[in-house]
């Protein structure tokens, strides 16, 4: 089989989609079909700096009015029972050029969409925004076949386009990296330069970026909410992105001596040790696509208390503990809470080992393998049907 995957480019600072991309590729080379990366080049992009808002709106100039015309005469230099594969329904704006070909679009999530469409109050959109994202839904919106993330991805998929698929199902990622349970000695030695202290003993932890989907200033509420009934409470981590200012802000003056620690730049064996040196993992989140950090505490045997809602429910199964998501208006949201991270702290030796194991067991579910196999299933699939239509119209 020949699959083309198109992929966002990867000078445009956006390293997550390429590097997913690469995942699905590498994975179908291993399984010996030919493959190629398609994707724009910078034109326009190239005369400005390699930052800032100039860049990004030649980029989607370069993407989005150059990009296609190539794309269109590429496509037709394929061969017959080629397989294009959109890796991220945002390229959707190339979609037109690629229906007439057997194809399937991936999609990851669809919160920039729903924003735009004022489904989120917590993330209202700019008009540029609202116009950029009706060009995407419009162009996905022409596709045959889809692949979703998540149950939950699929769901909205079925809601926001424009006209029904052909073929839509859900098919769950593989951890993407080697999450797995450590001893405190190895990871306090992959640690050693972060750890301060009592933090040995444990803290409590979150991994995200900034997006406002991510809650971070929920987290910090929720500790604040805990250390205050708390006699010296243990530190909260914050693993990921720099913080804005008023996250900083936020996170001063913790009652009873708690502390917040933002911890930018870990490597991907400092975020594992991390997550098992934990002693409760919290993941508040208001939306996701999927919601990685969460399988991948289950899967370094980490307590995680996380939305009780859609896709959060579908990686934590009943692995997870569950909380009701925030609201502006909700003035208990906190102190409720900070009992459930009370009570989780609280476990048994026993329960929590229980708990753990349901935890790795879960997380055993999500693997490159399963993943790949799937992929290739849908991709044959579609080439194999597409061949057949093709025939009956001769």
């Amino acid at each position: 089989m020949n699959i083309v995957f198109l992929t966002h480019p990867d000078w445009m600072q956006s390293s997550s989609m390429p590097r997913l991309a690469r995942m699905f590729g590498e994975g179908m080379k291993s399984k010996g079909h030919r493959v190629s990366y398609w994707t724009s080049k910078p034109c326009l992009g190239r005369f400005a700096k390699r930052s800032g808002s100039l860049r990004k709106w030649l980029g989607y100039l370069d993407q989005y009015l150059i990009y296609p015309w190539s794309l269109a005469k590429n496509v037709r230099n394929q061969p017959d029972g080629t397989v294009f594969v959109v890796t991220d329904q945002a390229l959707g704006i190339w979609v037109p050029k690629i229906t007439h070909r057997p194809h399937v679009i991936h999609c990851n999530d669809f919160l920039a969409l729903r924003s735009a469409l004022d489904q989120f109050p917590e993330n209202p959109t700019k008009w540029s925004g609202k116009v950029y994202q009706h060009f995407i839904r419009r162009g996905f919106s022409r596709g045959s076949h889809f692949v979703s993330i998540s149950n939950a991805t699929n769901r909205d998929l079925q809601r926001l386009t424009l006209r029904p698929p052909l073929s839509a199902e859900a098919v769950h990622l593989g951890l993407n990296g080697d999450f797995r349970v450590l001893d405190d000695r190895t990871s306090k030695e992959i640690l050693k330069s972060k750890l301060r202290g009592e933090e040995a003993t444990g803290f409590l932890l979150h991994v995200g970026g900034s997006q406002w989907y991510k809650n971070r200033g929920g987290v910090i509420a929720l500790y604040r909410a805990w250390a205050s009934r708390t006699e010296r409470p243990m530190p909260l981590w914050m693993v990921g992105t720099e913080p804005e200012e008023s996250l900083r802000v936020a996170a001063r003056d913790i009652p009873n001596g708690g502390t917040v620690r933002f911890l930018a730049g870990c490597s991907n064996e400092e975020v594992i040790a991390a997550y098992n040196l934990a002693s409760l993992f919290l993941f508040p989140s208001l939306e996701e696509g999927f919601g990685w950090p969460i399988a991948e505490a289950l899967a370094c045997g980490t307590l995680v208390l996380t939305t009780d809602a859609a896709p959060m429910t579908e990686v934590g199964g009943d692995a997870a503990s569950y909380f009701r998501r925030w609201s502006a208006v909700d003035k208990t949201w906190a102190s409720d809470g900070a009992e459930l991270i009370d009570s989780l702290l609280s476990l048994s030796q026993r329960e929590r080992e229980k708990r753990v194991q349901r935890g790795l067991e879960h997380a055993g579910k999500f693997t490159t393998k399963t993943a790949l196999d799937a992929y290739e299933e849908i991709y044959e699939r579609v080439v194999k049907s597409w061949s057949v239509e093709t025939e009956a119209i001769r």
